[in-house]
């Protein structure tokens, strides 16, 4: 195969996989022996800007007995019953007894579309980061908080325990790591993330991530451990400095010199542990994005008494 013929047909399939998933046509500028797509970033469908204001309560005994959620989100699949379902997936599945969402479109003309997990993507770090205020501002543990909001969800509570167990929670750590933890049910299976941390002259290293998963009767436990791992690498590395900015209606960012992903060096350790099941397996390709950065976020908090409230973490300063 000449480099020629590879080059051209390279170029030629990327542009139909771009073509078919409705991006905007790109510019291409020709080279002797390579076709090169410029400034790919700025013309893109982007995972939806989206706020949540949160108000609970808390009975005599520090338990949240009332959950109210207002979220502006842009949507991309339309209204359904004036409510864009994927815009407000995740947001109060807690076991609380009293429960209020409300939901409202804020007509951005930036152009969306899916990211990875959806709209849990982004739920979870809300609803996750609450809840730890709230274990908090209640004087609980955060799993032990946990274990009663997940009461009906019993597959969620079993990979709360079991990552909570493996990381050895509420264990002394050495001297400058802190802990973390979240979980997320969606897509018909079940993730939770202990995330060990250290901060050094502002910047957050993640060392080690536990990661508990029930994606029914596994068939390739191989690929299972894959998908957890490569998941949570794209929420982690979105969630530390994967920032889009637009500047007089255009993309800045060009490039992954501006929109860096996680490096090598900066990969944690990872521990994947599976919850044997006979139920129907259920999905695994984007389970493990949602739960890492509220992990990592509520870590931050255990390590300096700052909440975390916008992402990525890189716009938040933490000395």
């Amino acid at each position: 195969m000449s480099p020629e013929w590879a080059h051209r047909h390279f170029a030629a399939s990327l542009w139909q996989q771009l073509r078919t998933t409705h991006l905007a046509p790109i510019e291409w500028r020709v080279e002797p022996r390579l076709a090169l797509p410029v400034d790919e970033l700025q013309h893109d469908l982007y995972r939806p800007a989206s706020a949540v204001r949160f108000m609970a309560t808390r009975d005599a005994d520090g338990w949240p007995n009332a959950w109210f959620a207002r979220i502006a989100c842009p949507t991309w699949m339309g209204l359904r019953n004036g409510v864009a379902r994927e815009s407000v997936e995740g947001i109060a599945d807690y076991d609380i007894p009293n429960v209020r969402v409300e939901y409202h479109d804020p007509g951005l003309p930036i152009p969306t579309g899916y990211w990875r997990s959806v709209g849990l993507s982004q739920n979870t770090f809300f609803a996750e980061s609450f809840l730890d205020e709230m274990a908090a501002a209640g004087k609980k543990d955060p799993v032990e908080l946990r274990r009663r909001m997940y009461a009906k969800s019993p597959r969620l509570l079993a990979v709360l325990s079991l990552a909570a167990e493996k990381a050895n929670w509420g264990t002394p750590l050495p001297n400058g790591r802190f802990r973390g933890i979240a979980a997320v049910a969606g897509f018909g299976s079940f993730n939770a993330q202990v995330a060990e941390i250290s901060i050094t002259q502002g910047k957050v290293r993640v060392h080690r991530v536990v990661s508990a998963v029930d994606c029914g009767r596994v068939i390739n436990p191989t690929g299972v451990v894959q998908q957890a791992e490569g998941a949570m690498v794209y929420g982690l590395s979105a969630a530390l400095r994967g920032k889009i900015t637009i500047d007089r209606g255009r993309v800045a960012e060009t490039n992954f010199h501006q929109y860096e992903p996680l490096r090598m060096n900066e990969m944690p350790d990872v521990e994947v542990h599976i919850v044997p099941s006979t139920d129907a397996p259920g999905g695994m390709g984007e389970l493990c994005t949602p739960a890492i950065a509220p992990a990592v976020g509520n870590a931050i908090f255990a390590a300096t008494g700052k909440r975390i409230r916008r992402l990525p973490f890189s716009l938040e300063k933490l000395v």
